[in-house]
């Protein structure tokens, strides 16, 4: 009876489903400025125009932050899809657009206004995103990479971006305009379009990955801290205020939240340096891996507007574990 009930204990561990993450015990620090450009799952319906004096809205009503995702039984993923697909399936002014909103498709009866002999649908669409921001990590093994630590929402909605699919350029900051307490700055960059770093396969809350297809032989990587072993005082972070120099910045770590998913502890800057160039956090600083005890221990977040010289940041296994996470 014990033997049997050993092999059931046995059998029963065969099949129960289990999850294990691959990434290594040692990662490669970022800090590197990147361009971003994201191709949209849908084209995203980010506001409205009026044709003839009225808004075009459709049946039911299309709202910002939609993605048209079909026209009749087409497939649509850019502008030019939409447009191509209207031109060749519009039948008395109508056609039946497919919307994707919270996950759920929704047909939609759309009647186009012809103004001049044009065809209007009052609607202001977007099919890519490009941007700029700081990669955190990328694990030598995997080759999958972690940049920014927040997800990228698109500003006229205020929605997360679906990504189709997306690459990740060289980029050179150019300038700064600094941060004041109340009104955050930013980085001011070039983009190279013509050096591709890497794909961008998923946007999520705690940042975007993909699977980095520049050399890294001879970068040195570093060991991973946990959330538990994060200490109150110094730290650094690893990011670019001119041109393509990571240099490290000195911070403090002022308070931990092991309980947060996304705002895991709170750090403030105290590199005077580094205050001198920018005031404090600014935007596209976001993804800058913080190390402290020259281990990763996460990156930075997000800015307090009030208090530009702080911020938050996520833990580093929480962005590790996404990017190995499959969607």
């Amino acid at each position: 009876m014990k033997k049997l009930g050993y092999y059931l204990v046995y059998l029963m561990m065969l099949l129960m489903p289990f999850s294990v993450m691959a990434y290594s015990n040692k990662i490669i620090p970022g800090g590197e400025n990147i361009g971003i450009e994201i191709n949209s799952n849908g084209i995203l319906v980010v506001g409205f125009y009026k044709v003839n004096g009225k808004y075009n809205k459709g049946v039911p009503d299309i709202n910002m932050g939609d993605y048209i995702t079909k026209v009749n039984n087409i497939t649509v993923n850019t502008i030019n899809d939409l447009v191509t697909a209207i031109d060749k399936e519009i039948k008395n002014d109508k056609v039946q657009l497919t919307i994707l909103r919270d996950s759920q498709e929704i047909k939609v009866d759309f009647e186009l206004k012809e103004v001049d002999g044009t065809y209007k649908t009052g609607l202001y669409v977007k099919d890519k995103l490009s941007g700029i921001g700081t990669v955190t990590y990328i694990d030598p093994e995997t080759k999958i990479y972690g940049a920014l630590g927040h997800e990228i929402l698109e500003s006229n909605t205020n929605r997360r971006i679906e990504v189709k699919d997306g690459l990740i350029y060289e980029s050179y900051v150019t300038g700064i305009n600094k941060s004041q307490d109340g009104v955050p700055g930013s980085k001011n960059a070039k983009i190279n379009y013509d050096y591709e770093l890497g794909t961008i396969d998923k946007n999520t809350d705690v940042g975007i990955y993909g699977t980095y297809i520049d050399d890294v032989e001879n970068r040195e990587a570093l060991e991973i801290m946990d959330i538990d072993d994060v200490k109150l005082g110094k730290a650094y972070i690893y990011t670019v205020v001119n041109v393509s120099e990571v240099k490290q910045y000195e911070i403090e770590i002022t308070k931990i939240n092991k309980n947060s998913k996304i705002k895991n502890f709170t750090f403030e800057i105290v590199d005077e340096e580094l205050i001198q160039k920018t005031g404090g956090i600014v935007q596209g600083m976001s993804g800058s891996p913080i190390i402290q005890d020259n281990k990763i221990l996460g990156a930075v977040t997000h800015v307090i507007v009030d208090d530009v010289k702080t911020g938050y940041g996520v833990a580093i296994k929480t962005m590790l574990e996404e990017g190995e996470r499959n969607e």
